[in-house]
């Protein structure tokens, strides 16, 4: 067995720090049991590194080593114009740290573009290149949480036996590169009680639309639902809590779908609603303080519907694509509506809808979530890499 430091690096490569509840507590609990290796966080700016380290304790940030893949700041404002259409940045942070990722022996993401690098490194290094481990930051239904490309990873880490099922089924995976660890996000964030958003005691429903242009409901029922809830002041509160992307830019486009679409604003009736509280840009819209603290859940293809299910309350789907109920598996835990006003008589019976589907999410949450009481996700995930660690060398 070699006797050179092991390296376990942890890859935070994104324009938002939205996905690193989902890997920084197995990052955490594997550099707090594994004390021989040198695990490392890569981090895409300093604003990720200062909510990664909010996610672990002080004694877990200090057993880590980081490392700032930020562009110099010409770089970063060259690409700036075309980051808005693809995510240049992110792949250019890639490119000039390959050195970087050349010295580990296994590279662990909660998203694909690190795929790149594994290409770059398999052409060079042949069998000697680090070990690709995929923790998905989610665990959604729609497609892209199956592309192809997430064939090109070595293990995966997955929440629940729905995941490693779907892997397998689409040939992504063979059931022997899964290991089932539960959501780690929860061991991260989701810990904490509801909170008291509003000064009223009156249900309160939380709007999380996605923010791909084909699939989002935003671009054309969100607008309308808003102005519907402001005249609703006395019977709902709500909070509009978007995927953290879809504010960061005015164009969207998906790849996957070949369509680009113009992000409507935010109606002025909604802007001025004392019962509407409006978040397009803080840490809340990932940190689980809107899924934890609302009565009902409305949403579109966004997997963080099962961190709200992590209690069973009523959910309601809005089908922006005209899909059909039966396009994904999360939409058998609610309704599923095509328009603002369907929406609108979905709601008015929304503590009937909730005991009708109970049984429903239940049951779809077990089969997504491994929750394992006795030990948390962050521990197993560390059993896990520490497993394949020991294994490569």
């Amino acid at each position: 067995m070699s006797t050179q430091r092991r390296t376990v690096l942890f890859l935070y490569n994104h324009d938002a720090a939205h996905q690193a509840a989902h890997i920084a507590g197995v990052m955490g609990a594997l550099a707090e049991s594994r004390p021989e290796l040198d695990v490392l966080a890569a981090t895409g700016s300093p604003a990720i590194e200062t909510q990664v380290r909010s996610l672990i304790t002080p004694a877990q940030g200090g057993a880590i080593r980081w490392v700032d893949l930020s562009l110099p700041g010409w770089m970063n404002g060259a690409l700036a114009l075309l980051n808005k259409l693809a995510p240049v940045i992110r792949l250019a942070r890639l490119r000039r740290h390959i050195a970087l990722f050349e010295t580990a022996d296994l590279i662990v993401s909660p998203e694909r573009t690190c795929l790149r690098v594994r290409r770059k490194l398999r052409r060079g290094m042949g069998n000697t290149a680090p070990r690709f481990v995929f923790i998905p930051h989610g665990a959604g239904d729609r497609s892209v949480s199956y592309h192809p490309e997430l064939a090109q990873f070595d293990y995966f880490l997955l929440s629940g036996q729905k995941v490693a099922d779907e892997m397998v089924a689409h040939g992504l995976a063979a059931p022997d590169q899964c290991r089932l660890i539960g959501y780690a996000k929860f061991d991260a964030v989701g810990n904490g009680g509801p909170r008291k958003l509003f000064d009223n005691d009156l249900p309160t429903i939380v709007y999380n639309p996605h923010f791909d242009p084909h699939l989002s409901s935003w671009y054309d029922t969100g607008p309308a639902f808003l102005r519907w809830v402001a005249t609703q002041q006395g019977r709902f509160n709500c909070v509009f809590a978007p995927h953290v992307m879809l504010f960061r830019k005015k164009l969207h486009i998906s790849p996957e779908y070949k369509t680009a679409r113009r992000r409507p604003e935010i109606p002025a009736e909604a802007l001025a609603a004392d019962n509407i509280l409006i978040d397009t840009n803080s840490p809340a819209l990932f940190d689980m303080t809107y899924t934890n603290s609302g009565d009902i859940y409305v949403g579109d293809v966004s997997s963080q519907v099962y961190e709200f299910l992590r209690r069973p309350r009523p959910v309601v789907f809005i089908d922006a694509a005209g899909q059909g109920a039966d396009a994904y598996q999360f939409w058998q835990n609610g309704p599923v509506v095509t328009s603002a006003s369907d929406l609108a008589e979905q709601l008015a019976d929304w503590r009937e809808t909730g005991a009708r589907f109970r049984e429903a999410q239940e049951r779809l949450f077990a089969y997504t979530m491994d929750i394992r009481p006795e030990r948390s996700a962050a521990q197993r995930g560390a059993d896990a890499l520490a497993e394949l660690v020991d294994a490569k060398s």
